[in-house]
């Protein structure tokens, strides 16, 4: 519907399509189901809404089809508990997504799951990662990648996810029970904030507890004890080992580690494509007034419904040339580029927005397809990923100041480097935290040459994209798990009868949601096979 029209327009008009078809006895009440701003035409915004409705008698799923209507998926789980014994209490290794939402699953069933996580709890987490900003002192166990809450909990809160699942609902529905905005569950983007995220991390971890379950902080995996028979006995962490039933592997894609230790417990593991590239911030203005217009932005200053209704721009584009992807990837209106360093010696980029995305800066990731065999000589992607990050830091001069680069001199550098003006880098608060160098020398040419491609293609997009002004800032790395460890559609290991390999970590997902989802779908299968503990 036009943009000017009220959500209540949609339900009268699908109330009145249902008493057409169906009869207005058949019909009961109808709400927002979901709503999506659609700019793509910039003299014509709309909004699109799903409507759903209640209905006594369900029609026949041909005569939904023919007139563009589904069946809502349940939001309740059904859950199957098998008859099998555990020979000891489920762990969980990692608290991100993943491993948060198995954990919780399992403990509100009577499996009393042990969680163990590298990192600290969210509050003590939030605190280091802001000393880390201060001082940087980097604590390798506890900042923006590792500790409650994973990676996820200080980028944006995105909910969005590609994957068609049932479960997808699920995990709004939980995630506004521990205090989300209730929005979440009708908005075709949604996104929580990384203010708001940290309490809801809380929240929930408390419930796991609550309900029978244990979280371990500072306990990192070191190793698997294993039987002849490819059992995991025990999970070895750096507090000793804790004897177990059965393992989920929910480690997130920056514990690199955990690879490692995969290998030498001759579990299958194989190496796979991911994205590198930068991080590239506009004016928030800039970005609103190209994709919405600057007439729209005028109306939105003087009609706060208006205002909400339109939200914060978003984008993603791609451009595929010769088998490589460039695209945008986890973009962040009003956000900030953070520091996602976890190793010591290397600087990595990601991005974050609050709640509000009120910020003045707007950005996003540019990256580059990466195959296996492109970087074979260096030790494949996670090495590739790991020199990536170690040239960052010495580009931006050390001490974990990231090195950037205007938009107009990485396009068409002519020996001389523009200091920012018109858009400030937000990286660790900007200023004394950034260093203007060269950005191409610290790729390879086949990802250089895409980025300036990309660059210059998405300006057809949004007009600005290319802006000579706009900041650019390396290096981002932390796209998507180097490997997938390897599991039959049972959901364990090939080489392990009660080992789950889950989440983005595993190579099984990419982002909050569809990592949430498959921390379900494994604590699903766990409780399918055996009983309860209790």
């Amino acid at each position: 519907m036009p943009i000017s029209e009220r959500s209540a327009s949609a339900t009268d008009f699908a109330l009145k399509k249902a008493f057409s078809l169906f009869g207005r006895k058949n019909v009961g009440e109808a709400h927002i189901y979901k709503k999506s701003v659609d700019a793509r035409r910039r003299g014509s915004i709309t909004v699109v809404y799903s409507v759903a409705l209640s209905v006594t008698d369900m029609p026949s799923k041909e005569l939904l089809e023919k007139h563009g209507m589904s069946v809502i998926a349940d939001t309740e789980l059904q859950t199957v508990t098998g008859s099998k014994r555990l020979d000891g209490r489920p762990v969980v290794v990692g608290n991100g997504p993943c491993g948060m939402f198995c954990a919780l699953l399992l403990a509100e069933n009577g499996y009393r799951p042990i969680v163990i996580e590298r990192g600290e709890s969210v509050e003590k987490r939030a605190e280091t990662v802001d000393r880390f900003y201060k001082t940087a002192r980097l604590d390798t166990d506890s900042n923006i990648q590792y500790g409650a809450g994973g990676a996820g909990t200080f980028s944006d809160g995105k909910l969005v996810t590609r994957i068609s699942d049932s479960r997808c609902r699920y995990v709004l529905k939980r995630f506004a029970e521990f205090g989300a905005p209730a929005e979440i569950m009708t908005l075709a983007k949604p996104h929580i904030g990384t203010d708001m995220l940290i309490s809801v991390v809380s929240a929930l971890n408390k419930r796991i507890i609550e309900a029978g379950g244990e979280i371990r902080y500072r306990t990192a995996m070191t190793g698997l004890v294993r039987s002849s028979d490819g059992t995991v006995k025990a999970v070895r962490t750096s507090n000793g080992d804790i004897p177990c039933g059965a393992v989920v592997l929910a480690t997130g894609n920056s514990a690199r580690d955990v690879y490692t230790y995969i290998r030498e417990s001759e579990l299958a593991i194989v190496e796979k494509p991911l994205s590198v590239g930068v991080r590239i911030e506009h004016l928030r203005s800039d970005v609103e007034n190209a994709l919405f217009g600057r007439e729209m932005m005028k109306k939105a200053e003087n009609d706060s419904y208006l205002r909400s209704l339109l939200g914060h721009a978003e984008y993603a584009y791609s451009y595929r040339e010769n088998g490589r992807a460039v695209y945008t990837f986890c973009m962040c209106p009003g956000g900030e580029v953070v520091a996602g360093a976890s190793e010591e010696g290397g600087v990595v980029v990601n991005g974050m927005s609050r709640y509000a995305r009120d910020g003045r800066n707007s950005n996003c990731a540019v990256c580059v397809s990466v195959d296996p065999k492109d970087v074979s000589a260096v030790g494949g992607t996670m090495e590739f990923c790991r020199m990536l990050e170690r040239k960052a830091f010495i580009l931006g001069g050390g001490g974990y100041r990231a090195p950037i680069q205007t938009v107009g001199d990485f396009l068409d550098f002519r020996g001389r480097y523009t200091e920012p003006s018109r858009v400030q880098p937000t990286y660790m608060g900007g200023s004394g935290n950034v260093k203007v160098a060269r950005l191409d020398t610290m790729f390879p040419s086949f990802v250089s040459d895409m980025l300036k491609k990309g660059i210059r293609r998405f300006s057809g997009n949004m007009k600005g994209f290319d802006s000579p002004s706009a900041v650019l800032t390396g290096a981002e790395t932390r796209t998507s798990s180097p490997y997938r460890i390897l599991r039959l559609d049972s959901g364990v290991s090939p080489d392990s009868p009660n080992l789950y390999p889950s989440g983005e970590g595993a190579g099984y997902a990419g982002g909050i949601t569809s990592s949430a989802v498959d921390g379900i779908a494994t604590a699903q299968r766990i409780m399918s096979e055996y009983k309860p503990l209790s």
